[in-house]
């Protein structure tokens, strides 16, 4: 594992942040591990899929450019492996409609635009927890 990668051990839903902005990624874990959130962390495409294939997270807050590959290659690998995930949030420093309809076509419930606002983090991730515990995030 890298600095501070790899799972944060605790009681509430699972949350992988796949981002490798290590600063960003930082805030995301500290945002939700103090939510009472379990939350893994990865830095790489490589990394998520282990981590997601170890523990299925109920909600994956996905980047979308990763230094080993597309992170919507993440959710193609996973699923081609069997690997039922939760809701999963596309974060992207793109704002183009071809990016977002791309994103909703691999089954992301939500493309957030970096920055993303703590505050609407914070909102939404209730609901995208519940839907990925009901398996609502599983499009395919």
């Amino acid at each position: 594992m890298t600095e501070l990668e790899g799972r944060e051990r605790g009681v509430g839903p699972h949350v992988l942040i796949v981002e490798d902005d290590a600063n960003a990624a930082d805030a995301l874990r500290i945002l939700f591990s103090e939510t009472g959130h379990r939350v893994s962390l990865a830095y790489s495409a490589r990394r998520a899929v282990q981590l997601a294939t170890d523990d299925p997270p109920d909600l994956l807050l996905l980047d979308l450019t990763l230094p080993d590959g597309d992170g919507l290659e993440v959710i193609d690998r996973l699923r081609a492996v069997g690997i039922a995930l939760g809701t999963v949030v596309a974060l992207t420093g793109h704002d183009h409609p071809d990016v977002k309809e791309e994103c909703r076509a691999h089954g992301c419930a939500e493309v957030l635009t970096k920055p993303v606002s703590i505050r609407e983090l914070l909102r939404k991730a209730p609901g995208w927890i519940e839907a990925g515990g009901r398996g609502a995030g599983d499009r395919g």
